[in-house]
């Protein structure tokens, strides 16, 4: 049902109908196990990153904080948009309000900013590590760490207050559907009730702005490590440096790849399955692989998530019958393995 509320010339929506994946009910089911599947994954391998980097003290470097700030950003990133679209996957309504729209449209790009500052602080950090190893601990002392932490959280939120308040402002009046799982910015561009090209253009320059200078630092950060690591001689040292850089690499890859096609490409807004398979890629994919990327290509990452797995093993051992401890006794002897 469309709501409307009169002022003198023009009737105005205030509810939207999120469309999202327009298929048969069994399909639509499927996909309500396959993304609750996804979900419970992410935040299960996110949370391990944090709880591993709590737990071991030789994880408390300023490149494993930031990796767990990172995990915690991935769950809120996640849980923007996912628990929305399970529950709208299962409900005939799909509706959501327009205030409630504005915020998910807020919340959910001010995270994905926050991630692009993060990615950057991180690209920082290998650099000082690696170029500037002699000042590396004066420079991200805990106290800098903290600070840069907090800068791109408040960053990445202030950054979208403009768009996020004149997209407040287009006017919307004929069709409330929404193409789209969540309220992204083309997808409600798509309804409005005239061009808004004035709206359109400062928030495409707003994302173009922070896509561009943040991958161009991204980029030329890990291009001087890069040019660092080479000249280092063959060794363990060398081959670490390597390993840390292409998961960072990986990470950027994948999450800048999606997003300069959404927000950057002219013919992406008029392509509502491409806009929906994009988001999902690095708002829901992405969260999912970066923990297996990080874990995966990191020794010291993969021993303390070893010892956190046993550790809770043993706990669940301690209290467990005949049959359950004679299972965990076997999966504490395979995690205890060297890898």
């Amino acid at each position: 049902m469309i709501h409307l509320y009169k002022t003198n010339s023009t009737a105005f929506i205030h509810e939207f109908i999120l469309l999202g994946f327009v298929y048969s009910k069994e399909v639509e089911i499927l996909l309500f196990v396959l993304f609750s599947i996804i979900y419970i994954l992410t935040l299960l391998g996110n949370s391990a990153i944090i709880w591993a980097v709590w737990w071991d003290q030789q994880l408390h470097t300023p490149m494993y904080i930031l990796l767990a700030n990172f995990s915690f950003l991935e769950i809120c990133y996640i849980n923007s948009n996912v628990p929305n679209m399970l529950f709208n996957l299962l409900s005939k309504t799909k509706t959501i309000s327009f205030t409630g729209c504005i915020l998910q449209f807020y919340t959910f790009l001010s995270l994905c900013a926050t991630e692009l500052f993060f990615l950057a602080l991180m690209a920082f950090d290998r650099y000082v590590a690696i170029c500037r190893p002699l000042h590396y601990p004066t420079i991200m002392t805990r106290k800098v760490c903290g600070t840069l932490v907090s800068a791109c959280w408040l960053g990445g939120f202030l950054w979208l207050v403009t768009p996020a308040s004149v997209i407040s402002q287009v006017p919307f009046c004929g069709s409330n559907v929404i193409d789209h799982y969540l309220c992204d910015l083309g997808a409600i561009l798509a309804i409005s009730c005239v061009p808004v090209p004035k709206t359109t253009l400062t928030c495409s320059t707003f994302s173009a702005v922070l896509i561009f200078i943040s991958f161009f630092y991204i980029i030329t950060s890990y291009a001087l490590v890069l040019y660092a690591v080479v000249q280092v001689p063959k060794g363990s040292g060398r081959k670490k440096a390597f390993s840390t850089c292409a998961s960072h690499l990986a990470v950027v890859s994948l999450f800048y790849g999606s997003i300069m096609v959404m927000y950057v490409s002219p013919g992406t807004a008029s392509q509502p399955g491409l806009q929906k398979f994009l988001t999902m890629f690095y708002s829901i994919a992405t969260p999912l692989l970066n923990p297996l990327i990080y874990s995966l290509r990191n020794k010291e990452m993969k021993v303390a998530l070893r010892k956190v797995i046993v550790s809770l093993l043993w706990r669940i051992l301690s209290s467990g019958n005949c049959f359950e401890t004679q299972i965990l006794a076997c999966l504490m002897l395979t995690f205890r393995c060297p890898s």
